[in-house]
């Protein structure tokens, strides 16, 4: 048994209790953020939701992973795998397949973690969230800066700068074999700064055979003058995961004996990022002109264990990119917003298995030893946007656009078709794989986008805002093609967006409320035939709350709540049963996050957090469903001094045996990613 919970747990019983953070009766409605404008700015009439997770929050969570802050935005729900696996879902389902990873946008420090063409579905483990200065997290495709794959939105992790005086170590330590080690100092001299900002991770996990070793690293540099600001930076990360892959069987994960178990203990991740990045933004006079240049390098190669054959993953890119941005003031009540967005990736892709395949004599003679897919893609995107902000009293009116066009020039390194890497026949009807011949794809988009906003009260606003989004097809989609299918014709998903909401502040609470409708068309799948396709569609309607609220001057409780219906609105027939307006499998209508924060004394506070997720379809006939979950934990905190502070937390509290991921396919049946039980770590940290 790998219960190693007792010695934090002791720990935890001899710490004061601890708030998160104290809370003032008039806070004003003012945040600075810098998703929704590239620049660092106030987002106080935007008509737009940026949930904000800041540094205390963030402390005062002590991540292992990012799923574990991610609970406190209404909308979003990541679902653990194993490891630093999850899959993400913003304002829609849990995103899973070959390329439903470019549904959501993510980014560190503004830059996306990866090129538009080539997501990859767990690719916020290259962000450095367990110390981020905050994380911001833009709601719907309601920004004319972000283009492809901001379709549900944009996850924006925002480093902290270190070119000032001051740093910190920190140790957390905690069960099931978990440590991590952290650093972050600066050095300001003057006009300049330099500084580091680091954290490596052990995890011996709670499953057998299951590790996750990590190292990221942050380096920024700062130059400013009375007109210019420089600042650089530099992010490495690299994973070393042992992978426990998922168990089967009609709720097995409340099992502890099969929980635990790892039916795949050759699985492993191992991947590399780097990301070197340059932004000059200069004043001049009443303008704004920034730029960013940067390049982009990774690699990932992993065992794929829920494949027949268990064929092995190489996958790489390297790419350079440019963002611009230029705010010119047209008037004293309107700015224009201009900007020209570019990259150039180049990619590679190797998918081999080194063993015969195991299983039927179907699964025997169509999954062959050897290659699979062997190429190369080089691809170039450029994207020029334009909006206008018209404030009119306490009106403000946005209007944008953003035209993007995406060229892929693919190379394929094997014989064309679905025959084994040597030519030969496979039996029954051709090998799985289907290697398209080398050939050129372009896809090309226009965004509009609309928004307004109306300040009825000094802190407190109504906002409406009509957007459309898209996503080129992936790599992925238009190359690594199955059974008799040799060619792709696919273009681009679209996503059209209306929202309504309001936000604010209220005596003691601070809140956003918001309702969407969204409708996606040509949504990419691949359906019975094992054929990629573009003719899905879907709904998507939502009301999420996000409210923070002070009790008493001792007591506050933080909100973040949605309910949501994702249906097929696309005529399917799968198992003699037509699909459309089922649920979307894998989408919980009700997710509710509930912190309860005591502040004990000046220095030390508690907080009780109730995450709850509701039941969901686990198949898109909605025959199979998972029952949901109900998790409490308990976090506290204690500033010893003021350079030294203790903080611990108990996850699960009450020990209970859930899912963090559920599904149901025809070849496993039930199948889950089980939940970490009762697990506890303490955590100390002196700053100067």
């Amino acid at each position: 048994m790998k219960r190693h919970y007792l010695p934090p747990l002791l720990l935890l019983s001899q710490l004061p209790l601890i708030a998160i953070a104290k809370q003032n009766d008039a806070q004003p409605i003012e945040r600075i953020t810098t998703t929704a404008s590239r620049v660092e700015a106030l987002s106080t009439q935007l008509p737009v939701i940026i949930s904000v997770l800041n540094e205390a929050q963030l402390n005062a969570i002590a991540p292992t992973h990012i799923e574990e802050a991610m609970q406190r935005v209404a909308g979003a729900n990541i679902q653990r795998g194993n490891g630093q696996e999850y899959l993400p879902a913003l304002r829609s389902p849990v995103l899973s397949g070959a390329g439903a990873c470019g549904g959501l946008l993510t980014l560190e420090d503004g830059i996306a973690l990866r090129a538009a063409g080539f997501c990859n579905i767990n690719e916020l483990f290259e962000a450095h969230s367990e110390m981020a200065q905050r994380i911001e997290v833009l709601k719907g495709p309601g920004s004319a800066l972000y283009g492809s794959n901001a379709v549900h939105g944009v996850i924006n992790v925002i480093t902290p700068d270190t070119t000032q005086d001051g740093g910190l170590i920190g140790l957390d330590y905690g069960s099931f074999g978990y440590n991590r080690y952290k650093l972050r100092a600066g050095h300001d001299m003057g006009s300049s700064g330099l500084g580091i900002n680091a954290s490596i991770t052990d995890d011996s996990g709670y499953r057998d055979d299951e590790s996750v070793k990590q190292q990221k690293v942050n380096l920024r540099h700062r130059y400013n003058n009375s007109d210019l600001a420089l600042t650089s930076g530099l992010t490495y990360t690299h994973l070393d995961q042992q992978t426990a892959g998922f168990i089967t069987g009609l709720k097995s994960y409340k099992d502890e004996s099969i929980a635990q178990q790892n039916f795949d203990p050759d699985a492993f991740r191992k991947a590399r990022s780097l990301r070197v990045w340059s932004n000059a933004t200069w004043q001049l006079n009443d303008d704004t002109l920034s730029t960013t240049v940067y390049l982009r390098n990774q690699s990932m190669d992993f065992f794929k264990h829920f494949l027949p054959g268990t064929p092995l993953e190489y996958n790489s890119q390297t790419g350079v990119g440019l963002q611009s941005l230029y705010q010119h003031q047209l008037e004293d009540n309107i700015k224009l917003n201009v900007g020209l967005d570019g990259e150039y990736t180049r990619a590679d892709f190797l998918q081999s298995q080194n063993k015969p395949t195991q299983g039927s004599a179907f699964l025997v003679a169509t999954v062959p030893q050897g290659k699979h897919y062997d190429y190369d893609v080089n691809a170039t995107l450029y994207a020029p946007f334009a909006s206008v902000d018209l404030q009119l009293n306490d009106w403000l009116v946005t209007l944008g656009a953003r035209y993007e066009h995406m060229q892929y020039d693919y190379t394929n390194n094997m014989l064309a078709g679905r025959t084994k890497e040597d030519g030969t026949e496979c039996g029954f009807g051709g090998c799985r794989y289907s290697r398209p011949a080398s050939t050129k794809n372009n896809f090309s988009n226009l965004s509009p986008k609309l928004g307004v906003s109306y300040q009825y009260t000094v802190n407190n606003l109504l906002y409406a805002n009509f957007s459309r989004g898209y996503r080129a097809p992936q790599a992925a989609e238009l190359y690594q093609l199955q059974r008799q299918q040799n060619t792709t014709n696919l273009s681009a998903e679209i996503a059209n967006n209306a929202e309504f909401g309001l936000k604010g502040v209220y005596q003691n609470s601070r809140y956003n409320l918001s309702v969407y409708a969204m409708s996606k068309h040509h949504t990419i799948y691949r359906d019975s035939d094992f054929f990629t396709v573009n003719n899905g569609s879907s709904r998507h309607r939502g009301i999420e709350l996000e409210l923070e609220h002070a009790l008493t001057s001792t007591w506050s409780v933080n909100f973040a709540a949605s309910y949501a219906k994702h249906s097929y609105t696309n005529e399917q027939i799968l198992n003699n049963i037509n699909i459309k307006d089922n649920d979307v499998d894998t989408a919980p209508r009700k997710i509710a996050n509930l912190d309860l924060t005591w502040q004990a004394f000046n220095n030390a506070n508690v907080a009780l957090q109730w995450h709850h997720v509701g039941r969901y379809y686990t198949d898109p006939e909605n025959l199979h469903s998972y029952d949901g979950h109900d998790i409490l934990s308990l976090r506290a905190q204690w500033q010893i001094t003021n350079n030294l502070a203790l903080a611990a937390r108990i996850i699960n509290l009450t020990d209970t045996a859930y899912a963090e991921r559920a599904d149901y396919t025809s070849f496993t049946g039930d199948r889950y990613f089980p939940g970490r039980p009762r697990n506890a770590m303490i955590s100390a940290t002196y700053s100067w």
